[in-house]
C-alpha cells in the first residue's frame, strides 16, 4: 500500500502530535535542554494556531506517518506581517526517522506546492536552520532557493528563508 496525502481530521490530532514530536526529537540531542523544551513547546503550540490554513498528513497502512502545516502568509504563520511574505508558507514538515526515505516529506511538499499554485500564489515559502542539514538538502533538491530577505533570528539562531517558484516547479516536483 502506498502513501496517501490528505487533510488532517480532528481525530488525527494525537497521532499528528506524536509524529511531529517524534520527527523533531533528534534535536533534543543537539540543543540545550532549555532550548529543546522551548522548541518542543512551540511545536505543541502550533497545533492550536488559528492561522493554519491546512493541516496535511501522510498516511500509510492506516497510520499517520508524516504531517505539515500550510499558512497563507507570514502574518498567519508567525504573527509577523512585517516579514512581508504574502505567499503560502509550509511549516513543521514532520516525518519520524523510522519512516524517512520513502518520499513522504517530498509528497507533503508537493501537496503544499500544488495547493499554493491553485491559490494563485507565485511562491511557497519555508524557514529552516543549519541544524536541519538533511532537510535543507531536500528543499534544494526540490528547487527551493534561498530567500535572504525573509531570514529571521530566533535568539542567536539564524532561521533561513527559502522559497519555491510554484508556477515553474510544481509540475516537476
Amino acid at each position: 500500500m502506498g502513501i496517501t496525502i490528505r487533510d488532517a481530521a480532528e481525530a488525527d490530532r494525537d497521532a499528528v502530535v506524536r509524529v511531529s514530536i517524534g520527527a523533531y526529537a533528534q534535536y533534543s540531542e543537539t540543543l540545550s535542554p532549555e532550548r529543546w523544551e522551548a522548541y518542543r513547546d512551540s511545536i505543541l503550540a502550533s497545533f492550536d494556531n488559528p492561522g493554519v490554513a491546512a493541516r496535511i498528513v501522510a498516511e500509510e497502512d492506516g497510520r499517520i506517518v508524516g504531517s505539515a502545516q500550510l499558512f497563507l502568509d507570514s502574518a498567519s504563520a508567525y504573527g509577523n506581517p512585517g516579514l512581508g511574505i504574502a505567499n503560502p508558507i509550509i511549516r513543521l514538515i514532520a516525518v519520524p526517522p523510522e519512516h524517512r526515505g520513502k518520499g513522504i516529506a517530498t509528497a507533503l511538499i508537493r501537496e503544499a506546492a500544488a495547493r499554493a499554485a491553485r491559490q494563485g500564489a507565485d511562491w511557497l515559502n519555508l524557514h529552516t536552520s543549519d541544524m536541519m542539514a538533511s532537510a535543507v538538502r531536500l528543499y534544494e533538491r526540490l528547487g527551493f532557493e534561498r530567500a535572504f530577505d525573509t531570514d529571521i533570528h530566533n535568539g542567536e539562531t539564524l532561521v533561513k528563508g527559502y522559497r519555491l517558484n510554484v508556477k515553474q516547479q510544481a509540475a516537476t516536483l
